[in-house]
């Protein structure tokens, strides 16, 4: 029964971490990276803001994996449709940053396998598959996973409220 109580504060934190994690990328694109080495010519800014991309990312990593176990190991007290998306959402959020691994370690099996120009030969300037998986799939369920939650959440919250009046 505890579990329950913290499966709402862990979804909003890692919502709270998803939105960190957007605000550090565009701080890593122009026009603001520009914007920011002009103010700051040295690299102080890129480099803070290159810390504060990844501690958000291991931040929304760990938000994620915390709520996937939860909300696995909670039984009755969830609905099932919120039960159904909170699990989209969370493990989309470590799906994410599984992606990134299993990316950076097929890429590097391959060009040690077969060589260096192995991409190349293939037709491919990267690995594709899981490049896809955590840069659009992975994003795009959680966001149907976080406003599936949200609409299910305030759609309880107010059948509480007509059931008191």
């Amino acid at each position: 029964m505890a579990n329950n109580k913290l499966i709402r504060p862990l979804f909003w934190s890692l919502l709270g971490a998803f939105i960190l994690v957007f605000i550090s990328i565009f701080a890593m694109n122009p026009p603001i990276r520009t914007m920011l080495n002009d103010l700051y010519p040295d690299e102080t800014v890129a480099a803070i803001v290159s810390i504060f991309f990844r501690l958000s990312g291991l931040l929304f990593f760990a938000l994620g994996l915390a709520l996937l176990i939860l909300t696995i190991r909670t039984r009755a007290s969830l609905n099932r449709p919120l039960k159904r998306f909170l699990l989209l959402t969370s493990s989309s959020a470590v799906g994410v940053f599984a992606s990134i691994l299993l990316h950076g370690m097929v890429y590097g099996l391959f060009i040690l396998l077969l060589g260096d120009d192995f991409w190349n030969r293939a037709g491919l300037e990267d690995e594709p598959f899981f490049f896809m998986m955590g840069l659009f799939i992975c994003p795009i369920a959680y966001l149907v996973g976080t406003i599936g939650s949200i609409v299910l959440i305030i759609r309880r919250k107010k059948q509480k409220i007509d059931d008191l009046g």
